[in-house]
């Protein structure tokens, strides 16, 4: 049974403020109070440190974040090869209200956590404990606050171009800044919950120390740092059609000299790192002991059990030869009845024999490149947008581009960002539908998806609407 957000989401963030991995297991569960535990700054800093330990999920960036997004958007297609009935609903866009609790439930739990950091701070300095120390933890939570609503609010409302797009309302999610578990948030609209999450990064910018990474994180690419802030910026801004400030905040990352774009030959082993290589800006890390056997790197592997999602033959058609991103997808040439390909992004980091575990990227470089070239085709100013699509292009081995049109620009970001969890988000801010064809797996009904559609939204799951009845549901679904 699923757990009810009102209640649970605050229960599990008091029992989980020591521990990342095992606090389900916490004895006995309800003796350590939240009072207690963030009563110092030692266990603010072990709760800060819990409260990145949902994005490894498979609910998360461990698997659902990404698979869905490809499957749905046209990026995925299932095989007959490989099929163990996983990421079907998801192909066919078929979603029940009782079915679609996790990014929600994942999303609240974060929340909970980081709010009780952000509400225990005051106070806490000492002579060993600075105000800049309890700013860094409060930046990482407010980050963390952040790209969790941001990442709900593209899931179960529509983009946030859709008034302007249709005339109609929008309605998003409730942006949760103290948590309490006897209230009844009500949905606040899509260009609110928008503007809560850039006023949460606005202040986590301003108050993180500029050199500031997490201690004692095995990759220090998994820990919020001003870059991985500044990286976020950008995509929200786009997101928000902000284009000047979306190509000023990729502009700051993009200076950074602690980054820099994969070269051809490097692009073919960066995804194997442990610690995050030189493009990544942020990532969840995820290793053999805290990832789950339905995750991302099983479900894109032809070799385990399940192999269930691979490559569409109409994304696969764009890359050219000599592209190395078309180098980075591998066939199952041991079934003959098996045809496709299926990416190497998550094909382990030679940590077991068998099907291993990768860290998901959330933030990395190309993307800041990429954002820019469309901020600057779209209006704003001093943006060469040739110059940075063309930097990410002729990185790859893929042809120049002898001018950059929208359309240049959207291709090569499906290119570039493919099975990262992007496309499906942009399809939608660029309200454009997915077109299919019909498959064994993918309903002829369901192969196409208009835009604008009820289905853009995903259905408020259920079990949070008995629990509080001020969540409006979207609409046509029941």
């Amino acid at each position: 049974m699923k757990n009810k957000f009102a209640y649970t989401a605050i229960i599990i963030a008091s029992l989980s403020l020591s521990a990342c991995k095992d606090f389900l297991t916490q004895e006995p569960p309800l003796s350590q109070s939240t009072e207690l535990t963030l009563s110092t700054y030692e266990g603010l800093d072990k709760a800060t440190a819990g409260a990145y330990s949902y994005l490894a999920s498979d609910g998360w960036y461990g698997g659902d974040w990404v698979l869905s997004c490809e499957m749905r958007s046209g990026n995925g297609e299932k095989n007959l090869g490989h099929n163990s009935n996983r990421y079907v609903p998801e192909l066919n866009w078929n979603y029940l209200s009782d079915a679609t609790s996790a990014q929600w439930l994942y999303t609240y739990y974060t929340v909970a956590k980081c709010n009780n950091v952000i509400d225990n701070l005051a106070g806490k300095e000492s002579a060993s404990v600075s105000s800049q120390d309890l700013n860094n933890l409060k930046a990482e939570c407010l980050f963390l606050r952040a790209l969790s609503h941001f990442d709900c609010v593209r899931i179960y409302a529509q983009p946030y171009s859709y008034v302007k797009a249709t005339g109609k309302s929008n309605l998003g999610i409730p942006y949760i800044y103290h948590t309490n578990p006897s209230a009844k948030p009500a949905r606040e609209t899509v260009k609110k919950v928008y503007e809560n999450i850039v006023a949460d990064l606005l202040e986590a910018e301003s108050i993180i120390d500029p050199s500031y990474c997490r201690k004692n994180f095995t990759s220090p690419k998994a820990s919020v740092t001003l870059p991985a802030i500044q990286g976020l910026l950008s995509r929200v801004y786009l997101y928000m059609e902000d284009w000047d400030n979306s190509a000023i905040y990729a502009s700051k990352v993009i200076g950074n000299s602690a980054y820099s774009l994969y070269s051809k030959d490097r692009y073919k082993t960066a995804w194997k790192e442990d610690k995050g290589a030189e493009e990544v800006i942020f990532e969840a890390y995820i290793d053999l002991s805290n990832y789950s056997n339905l995750d991302v790197c099983y479900m894109t592997n032809p070799a385990g059990t399940y192999g269930d999602c691979l490559c569409s033959a109409e994304l696969y058609a764009l890359y050219e030869d000599g592209d190395v991103r078309k180098e980075l997808y591998t066939e199952d040439k041991n079934a003959g009845h098996c045809s496709g390909h299926w990416t190497l992004k998550y094909s382990g980091k030679g940590l077991s024999d068998g099907v291993d575990a990768n860290n998901t990227v959330i933030i990395r470089l190309s993307e800041m490149y990429l954002n820019r070239a469309e901020a600057g085709r779209r209006g704003a100013q001093g943006v060469d947008y040739l110059a940075d699509l063309n930097a990410v292009a002729e990185l790859r081995g893929a042809s120049k581009y002898p001018s950059a049109t929208i359309a240049d620009i959207q291709k090569e970001r499906r290119k570039e960002l493919a099975w990262e969890g992007h496309y499906l988000y942009d399809l939608a801010r660029w309200q454009k539908g997915v077109v299919r064809t019909a498959d064994a797996f993918l309903m002829q009904k369901n192969a196409n998806i208009p835009f604008p559609s009820y289905k853009w939204a995903l259905p408020i799951p259920k079990s949070e609407r008995e629990v509080n009845k001020n969540l409006e549901q979207n609409p046509e679904w029941k």
